[in-house]
């Protein structure tokens, strides 16, 4: 059986799955200032990250359209699995709903007269999480399973998944709300880094340490500890331009634990957006 996985930009792809004939994203909008930004294979990081820099206003994201995923549902591939950001995060989920219903309309539901099986899933989770969850849909695809049965294990998949993050600044989530301008100043003057996690979707402070380094070695610990048993577990760590990092991290874990497959992967725009200049973010 044919199939294909459709992220929205915000699943950061190696270098290695964009060449993957499986796996296509749909790209978001980003926003600095007047300029608008199209989140595909044309994103300049570094320049990006230069640009929030100057920016007067904080950067901005759109979700992309129905008709935009649409598009991606054309093709020979006969299942067809759409990964999303978190409904609580972004619209691209409620997006991707309409895209496949105004298609089915069109051609029929569920495989009705040969046509298409379409599975859009909340990753309740963002960047690292939706790599992780589409790597899952690959090997279940490739193990024979049915559509049905691939579905079901991913969402399943999905909620043993746990995502955390270290920001080095939290300039962008106190502009987007996230964050009090009180509570974003005593973090900037004291060092102080949060240890953010994934609840269903939602973004929650766990704990916070002074220092990169101790905030890592803290989420380290929360994500094994959450974790339990990893030896059949995958790890995906992704970084906003800070790779030795993201090794420190992938280091800390690997030493204290074994895992089936270990991911690193750099952030595309719109994890970039939210997560800063040397951000991290794993799931496991």
């Amino acid at each position: 059986m044919t199939y294909k996985i459709i992220g929205d930009s915000c699943m950061d792809l190696t270098e290695e799955l964009k060449r993957d004939p499986h796996f296509h994203t749909v790209p978001l909008t980003l926003q600095v200032d007047s300029r608008q930004i199209r989140d595909d294979e044309t994103f300049d990081q570094k320049n990006f990250l230069e640009l929030v820099r100057q920016a007067k206003e904080c950067p901005k994201t759109a979700c992309p359209s129905p008709e935009d995923f649409r598009e991606q549902f054309e093709g020979e591939a006969e299942w067809i699995f759409v990964v999303t950001l978190s409904h609580h995060l972004s619209g691209s989920y409620n997006s991707a709903c309409l895209a496949k219903q105004l298609y089915e309309e069109e051609h029929g539901a569920d495989g009705e007269s040969g046509g298409k099986r379409i599975a859009v899933i909340d990753s309740l989770s963002a960047s690292a999480g939706e790599l992780s969850i589409a790597l899952q849909i690959r090997k279940l695809c490739e193990s024979g399973l049915d559509f049905d049965s691939v579905v079901e294990q991913t969402v399943g998949y999905r909620d043993r998944m746990g995502t955390y993050f270290v920001l080095e600044s939290l300039d962008i989530l106190r502009k987007n709300g996230r964050l009090s301008g009180l509570q974003a100043f005593f973090a900037t003057a004291l060092n102080i880094k949060p240890i953010m996690a994934g609840d269903r979707g939602v973004i929650v402070k766990l704990e916070q340490a002074r220092g990169i380094n101790r905030a890592l070695g803290r989420m380290a610990d929360l994500a094994l500890k959450q974790a339990g048993r990893t030896e059949d577990r995958r790890l995906v760590i992704a970084h906003c331009n800070n790779r030795e990092r993201a090794e420190y991290v992938r280091d800390l874990l690997c030493g204290r634990a074994q895992f089936k497959e270990v991911v690193i992967t750099d952030t595309a725009g719109v994890s970039t957006v939210y997560a800063g200049d040397g951000g991290i973010v794993l799931t496991l």
